[in-house]
């Protein structure tokens, strides 16, 4: 079967994607290969080394936790084909470089056959020709359908109307709380579960009952070396707001940010910061470490970081999604997903592309104890899910997920979110006003705005 898709976009005019096709041919990539191997998956999608006939190639972005967990159901799916050869997997460093080696390797005609990656990434990868479509032919290869997934993620999934990606999960920014903080607080219920927080007075409340019982702060989140961080916790608030706008529109070409609502958003979170609730200055590892130690009440971050907390020896701690503050529920989140890069692919291939897409799909659970929340939803819906404790008390933040808007140069780890968090973060931190804060990120992106894809 031919998956190579119509391409979205122009192909005829000069680009880094043409002038980085010359460069392949050319043999630039030879350095690749001699360091690689010729028999692995970087140096076979790189350097075009044939592989064992049969075998699965996969690309992954996955450390820590997530990687001993995705190791686990690589395995797995080794077992049930009977044979180690049956796949070969490698993993890259996360953020830029990871799609820069998977946009040259399908440049080069030789990618993975599957590969993963964020749908806020997705996209742009499909605009520029370098993805094959997911048809309900494709998805009924491994017996699937669109109806079998989350359907806010399985629409991000989309460009120009066509789905390119497979959804594993949906990871939103959430709220951890210590239990015994917050009992002292007076913030949990009879079940021992937060009880429900709704409402900016609300949140404010609970915030200085947490800093009175903790003799710290109300809440910690990284303000510092987390430019990610910052963005997730303004999108996650801002997104809350009637009158929102995206910060970005037209695929990053025009710059549409409703200002006057994002001053007022960035002056009440760094309100909590001047009446002492939340520290104006901390990195991740300490944000954590307050609430670890019983220093602050909550600590505010993606849900990945359960497997840290988890980690914590006689840590009682717990979770639940982020408060709605304003006018409706909305959460930051990406999902990570399953694309399958262009090239030429018989049916044999395709299929067994999307027999191992459907194998780890079926292995949900195992994921969904990092944290992640399914969005194929017979795991979902399995009721082994719905008691999984912590995690399935978030799990209603899949269906409003705030997914970073799409453009070249936005999405999770992108250029996008490393000027509009660090602007954000100097705001926490005293050290530049709401409103120079709005006009400098509305500049920044104006610029972005202004540039060609590369690709």
């Amino acid at each position: 079967m031919n998956s190579h898709p119509p391409t979205p976009r122009a192909r005829g005019a000069l680009s880094r994607r043409n002038l980085l096709r010359g460069g392949l041919a050319a043999g630039g990539l030879g350095a690749v290969a001699a360091t690689s191997g010729c028999g692995s998956p970087l140096a076979a999608g790189l350097a075009g080394t044939q592989l064992n006939p049969g075998t699965v190639t996969f690309w992954n972005l996955f450390g820590g936790g997530d990687g001993a967990r995705l190791q686990l159901m690589l395995d797995e799916y080794r077992r049930q084909q009977g044979s180690t050869k049956s796949l070969q997997a490698a993993t890259f460093a996360w953020g830029n470089p990871y799609y820069t080696k998977v946009s040259l390797a399908t440049l080069g005609n030789k990618p993975p056959d599957v590969a993963v990656a964020h749908l806020t990434r997705a996209s742009n990868l499909a605009a520029a020709g370098l993805l094959a479509p997911i048809t309900d032919d494709v998805l009924a290869l491994a017996g699937l359908a669109s109806s079998d997934f989350n359907e806010r993620a399985w629409e991000a999934s989309k460009f120009e109307g066509q789905a390119y990606a497979i959804p594993l999960d949906t990871h939103p920014w959430v709220l951890f709380f210590n239990a015994d903080v917050c009992q002292a607080a007076g913030l949990l219920g009879p079940d021992g579960e937060l009880a429900p927080i709704e409402g900016l007075e609300a949140w404010e409340a609970a915030l200085t009952a947490g800093k009175e019982a903790s003799g710290g702060f109300g809440a910690t989140t990284a303000t510092v070396a987390d430019d990610s961080n910052n963005w997730r916790f303004f999108n996650t608030v801002y997104s809350q707001r009637e009158g929102n706008t995206p910060l970005i529109d037209d695929e990053g070409l025009s710059v549409t940010m409703n200002d006057e609502l994002a001053v007022d958003t960035l002056a009440t979170m760094r309100s909590w910061v001047e009446k002492g609730l939340m520290p104006a200055t901390v990195d991740t590892p300490g944000a954590e470490t307050l609430m670890f130690t019983g220093k602050s009440a909550f600590f505010m971050n993606g849900e990945w970081e359960v497997t840290t907390a988890q980690s914590i020896e006689g840590l009682n701690f717990g979770m639940t999604a982020f408060p709605t503050l304003f006018d409706r529920p909305a959460a930051h989140a990406d999902s990570h997903a399953f694309v399958l890069p262009r090239m030429e692919r018989d049916d044999a291939q395709l299929e067994r592309a999307m027999g191992f897409v459907k194998s780890l799909l079926d292995q949900g659970m195992t994921w969904a104890e990092g944290g992640h929340i399914p969005t194929y939803l017979p795991t979902f819906e399995s009721s082994e899910y719905q008691q999984l404790e912590p995690m399935s008390n978030y799990a209603d933040a899949a269906s409003y997920a705030s997914y970073d808007p799409p453009a070249w140069y936005s999405g999770s780890g992108s250029n996008f979110e490393t000027v509009t968090g660090a602007t954000i973060g100097l705001v926490q931190q005293g050290l530049t006003k709401p409103q120079d804060a709005v006009a400098g990120i509305r500049a920044a992106l104006e610029n972005y705005a202004k540039t060609a894809n590369p690709l």
